[in-house]
């Protein structure tokens, strides 16, 4: 949530905003603005909406500049507007400032500043954090510079902040605290700051990734300068990106959540390429390997995560304990250090987060380690927050996904989290050679299943013509499918709006039966396993009260067929890998549902991509 942006070189810098905003779009936002500094006068654009909008209102004025600055808000503190959006002007109108994240002891700061005779125009954190840094330069003498690493050692936090002089046209100040930044240094002494790689990929691909309490100096061809708010000097380290500008774009697809359900077959396959070795029967996990007795020795397993991810958690429990015989136990990031958890040295705490910078599953991940419990991260982007804060871990490889609604992340994750089972029930010695050999030569055919599981789009469409006025919707799901039941039913709430839920379905009969009636869409995923006869059963409990059953049944399914009024086939595949399958028509389901319904299918409301505050 929250996208920020920033340049100063020599180009000019409002076209380099603009298409760096829009390349944050998917992170989620209510309104957008851009500061410009140009012969000496400040000049500010900021307005509440998308960042068409800010277009809009910027057009036939000035935007010239070498020097900018730009944001897209998710409100916090105050409600959207125009005066509320960023960037915020200190008192003096000198400094210019953009900021992810929030101030928690915004409060006393405003009350102390408001009596020092600060005026504030708007209802937010970040004006009084601009204040505070226009207070300290004005009261203690010292240059922006030190007055943002002073600042930053009164509030209490996360940030991610850029601070531009009105006086200095050849500087930006940047800092960070459990929010993600990165720094892009040209090849023509200039430099770019986002929240994440995608503004910059297009101009540089040597970054450093600021650390946590690091203040930044960017100077206009000149040297990088970086301090922590301790004053200690670090040496930045520049890495380069893996990226490919490509991948930011939509080709030719309507939707880039589409798109990135195309893409599962690629995605899927480059999680596991290198990881198996087909002819030897063996999974390689370099992050398990080199910590190869925590895993020996772990007692228990306990997951964090958030949204879609806890999801593919929730599978993952199913995996480690069926085939690595380790206890599991699955945690909301967001409610697990709040309920003082109990947390062992012999436990190995698995993170799970698309962006690697989801703030409650950072914040879980920071109290785990303090217990002593290792932490092993699975993440999708190189350098991010996760992956540097983790003990080991592994990255995803599913390539960026912008629509915020996540479909690639999650078969991407779950694809991982399988190896990961597999290389530890063979060095525990827990899976029989014959299931393991079966299980790696099913994981390699997956990707060709995907592609056939995707034929299935035109009866989808069909079916999501038939049920896109549903008020509401059930999903039902037995063993390694329940995980997916959630997961599909939070697709259809996320991008259509839809109320809907998910259910083992054998729990139906404790509460949600009462719901069905002849207008109840349920969608049911009732593949061949040992768990088929059950959910038939449960099948044959709706359609006794006149629901609509809607089902995911293996390929060649006669008996379902004869029930439910749509079928929808997916390959034959092991219960372990079914998850991976018969999600992908649940994916397409929900996207047809909300383009049919006209709703924003990439940037959905009020959500966000990367959920950066707690």
């Amino acid at each position: 949530m929250c996208g920020i942006v920033g340049y100063i070189g020599e180009k000019d810098a409002y076209p380099i905003l603009m298409k760096g905003l829009k390349r944050l779009e998917y992170r989620g936002y209510d309104s957008a603005g851009v500061a410009l500094l140009h012969d000496g006068e400040l000049n500010l654009y900021k307005c509440k909406g998308k960042v068409s909008d800010l277009e809009n209102h910027v057009a036939n004025q000035s935007t010239h500049g070498n020097i900018g600055i730009g944001h897209t808000r998710w409100a916090t503190h105050g409600p959207p507007n125009d005066v509320n959006a960023h960037p915020h002007l200190s008192g003096d109108g000198k400094l210019a400032m953009i900021h992810n994240g929030i101030i928690e002891n915004y409060a006393p700061l405003k009350e102390e500043l408001t009596k020092r005779g600060h005026v504030f125009k708007s209802d937010t954190d970040t004006e009084v954090l601009t204040h505070l840094i226009e207070d300290i330069r004005n009261n203690a003498n010292v240059n922006l510079f030190e007055a943002v690493r002073i600042a930053l050692n009164e509030v209490v936090g996360a940030y991610a902040i850029v601070v531009m002089d009105k006086n200095n046209p050849e500087q930006l100040i940047v800092a960070k605290k459990s929010s993600p930044l990165v720094i892009g240094i040209g090849s023509e002494g200039d430099f770019f700051v986002a929240s994440d790689a995608t503004p910059i990929i297009e101009y540089t691909k040597n970054v450093v990734y600021l650390e946590d309490e690091e203040v930044a100096m960017i100077n206009r061809n000149a040297d990088l300068k970086i301090v922590t708010i301790q004053n200690q000097e670090k040496t930045p380290y520049i890495q380069e990106l893996e990226m490919q500008l490509e991948a930011l774009e939509k080709g030719g697809y309507d939707y880039f959540m589409l798109k990135e359900i195309y893409e599962q077959p690629r995605s899927v396959r480059d999680c596991f390429r290198g990881r198996m070795n087909l002819t030897k029967g063996m999974v390689r996990m370099s992050g398990i390997d080199t910590h190869e007795e925590k895993w020996m020795n772990a007692k228990r397993i306990i997951i964090v995560a958030c949204g879609t991810s806890w999801h593919a958690g929730l599978v993952a429990e199913y995996l480690f304990e069926d085939l690595a015989r380790i206890p599991v136990e699955v945690e909301y990031a967001s409610e697990f250090r709040y309920r003082n958890p109990i947390i062992n040295d012999d436990d190995i705490v698995i993170a799970i987060s698309q962006s690697g910078e989801t703030a409650d599953t950072l914040a879980a991940i920071k109290l785990a380690k303090e217990k002593g419990a290792h932490i092993f991260g699975v993440c999708n982007v190189v350098g991010s927050t996760i992956s540097r804060e983790t003990d080991s871990g592994s990255y995803t490889h599913a390539g960026p996904e912008i629509g915020v609604a996540s479909t690639k992340a999650f078969t991407a994750q779950v694809t991982v989290l399988t190896l990961m089972a597999l290389a530890v029930a063979e060095k525990k010695g827990t899976i029989k050679q014959e299931r393991l050999h079966r299980l790696i030569a099913e994981i390699n055919s997956i990707p060709d299943k995907i592609e056939l599981a995707l034929k299935s789009n035109d009866i989808v469409e069909t079916i999501a013509e038939i049920y896109k006025d549903a008020s509401n919707a059930l999903y039902l799901g037995r063993g390694y499918s329940f995980p997916v039941a959630l997961e599909g039913a939070l697709k259809l709430k996320e991008i259509s709006y839809i109320h809907a839920e998910g259910y083992p379905a054998a729990e139906m009969k404790h509460g949600p039966i009462a719901l069905i009636d002849e207008e109840m869409p349920v969608f049911v995923i009732a593949t061949h396993g040992h768990s088929y006869e059950k959910v038939v059963s449960n099948i044959e409990e709706v359609k006794a009260r006149k629901g609509k059953i809607i089902a995911i049944v293996t390929a060649g399914d006669t008996h379902v067929k004869k029930i439910a009024d749509h079928v929808i086939e997916i390959p034959k595949s092991d219960d372990v890998l079914v998850p991976l399958l018969s999600v992908i028509p649940l994916q397409l389901l929900s996207y047809h549902i909300a383009v049919m319904r006209g709703c924003n299918v990439d940037q959905p409301r009020n959500l966000a991509k990367s959920v950066t505050v707690e």
